[in-house]
């Protein structure tokens, strides 16, 4: 399993904005190997964190070119002031079985 973890200051959004990140959102969706996706915000609020689950690295690399996905991050300047995106391969995942997670809980509840 792989995550990308899209980490942004955002800017000002457009109507094209809107519409470019509901399509993207649908090509996600679509993709297949998608697992599913979290967002964050930073404790002050600048920033916001979107990670996305993925079976396999090629369906993350699948997504990634996707048209839609290709025509925002040529236009990402109109609307971000900054990002940075951190790729990840999930080791393990973990938790005492009370929170639902899209990763799978490998520890058996006591």
């Amino acid at each position: 399993m792989y995550s990308a973890a899209f980490i942004f200051e955002p800017g000002t959004y457009d109507e094209r904005f809107h519409a470019l990140d509901a399509l993207i959102e649908q090509a996600a969706h679509a993709t297949p190997g998608y697992l599913g996706a979290e967002s964050w915000k930073s404790p002050d609020g600048t920033k916001i964190n979107a990670t996305y689950f993925w079976e396999t690295q090629e369906s993350l690399r699948a997504f990634s070119l996707h048209p839609k996905h290709l025509e925002a991050k040529r236009q990402y300047t109109q609307w971000y002031r900054g990002f940075h995106i951190v790729i990840s391969e999930v080791l393990r995942s973990y938790g005492d079985g009370t929170i639902a997670h899209i990763t799978p809980n490998q520890r058996k509840p006591a």
